[in-house]
């Protein structure tokens, strides 16, 4: 029996916090340092959305498990079941799917269902139609298998990962089609949101040309609607910068993002620079909490352009 795709749910009520989590891969760990550490000082929102890894690893701030992200990920980096070429060549994805998103959360480091599932944070992730390019946003009730289906489909970078199927239809990486949805969650009814990015003040997405030429023997057969993402990702990406940084000035966001490339890349396997990198975030979370308690306080009043690396 096909499984019903959830589709995106109603408006929150106006005023009501979210926070927005970007991807990045391995990059992701910073935001897990920052979620870690805002949670731990009593920071709460009411919805989240995360894409790629900001949804892989975001999750365990709704189920309560901080420090989850970077234990398993420092425990396992070096694991070919969990990202590896072998994995690759064997499976058709980086990441092994059944080790990542089955035995690993069940059996090697539990993700917390019930823990999940009782908080009253809403929790969505974003994902890419494989056969429209076209992003899909949904809501996360329940930490079951499609959940992590979901999260696995979220993750799912073109190239090194197989599109993942889900009641018939095929789903990539979200970062594809709507990489930083502050724009989104604002539509959901979330006005005011705490943005958390993976690249430095400055970035700016350019065209690959070392991809191109994969693009065209491959998805441009195989999967056209993904490979027009792909091409116009960068300005889709940098369009999102834009709106994040208007968003700041005028107090609605609350952005917390790296001061500099951080140490790490998609697929980095180094613990050092993976514990590195979480401890990034966790810095950078200290230095914004003063500014982000007046901006929760206050609305972004007194001047406070919410902006912190």
């Amino acid at each position: 029996m096909p499984i019903p795709v959830p589709s995106e749910s109603e408006p929150s009520p106006p005023a009501r916090l979210g926070m927005v989590l970007e991807g990045g891969g391995m990059r992701g760990l910073f935001s897990a340092g920052v979620l870690d550490t805002l949670q731990g000082a009593g920071v709460r929102v009411d919805g989240i959305i995360g894409v790629s890894a900001g949804a892989a690893f975001g999750c365990n701030w709704k189920s309560h498990q901080p420090g989850r992200a970077l234990r398993y990920n420092v425990r396992f980096c070096r694991d070919p079941r969990y990202g590896s070429f072998r994995s690759w060549f064997r499976t058709g994805d980086l990441f092994d799917a059944g080790f990542c998103y089955r035995t690993l959360p069940r059996e090697l480091d539990p993700f917390d269902a019930a823990a999940f599932e009782a908080d009253p944070c809403r929790f969505w992730v974003v994902a890419t139609d494989a056969d429209t390019g076209e992003a899909v946003c949904p809501e996360i009730t329940v930490a079951d298998g499609q959940a992590f289906e979901w999260f696995r489909a979220s993750a799912s970078m073109p190239i090194v990962s197989r599109p993942v199927p889900i009641a018939g239809r095929r789903f990539l990486d979200g970062g594809i089609a709507d990489p930083i949805p502050l724009a989104r969650s604002e539509s959901m009814g979330f006005a005011r949101n705490l943005v958390v990015l993976t690249q430095p003040e400055g970035y700016r997405k350019a065209r690959s040309r070392l991809l191109l030429p994969v693009l065209s023997g491959l998805f441009l057969r195989r999967l056209p609607a993904v490979a027009a993402a792909l091409a116009a990702r960068p300005g889709v990406y940098n369009r999102a910068l834009e709106h994040v940084a208007s968003r700041a000035a005028a107090g609605a966001a609350f952005v917390i993002r790296p001061g500099a490339p951080l140490p790490v890349g998609r697929t980095s396997r180094s613990p050092e620079a993976l514990r590195r990198t979480h401890a990034l975030g966790q810095e950078a979370a200290v230095r914004a909490l003063p500014a982000l308690r007046r901006w929760l306080d206050k609305g972004g009043a007194d001047g406070e352009n919410g902006v912190f690396m």
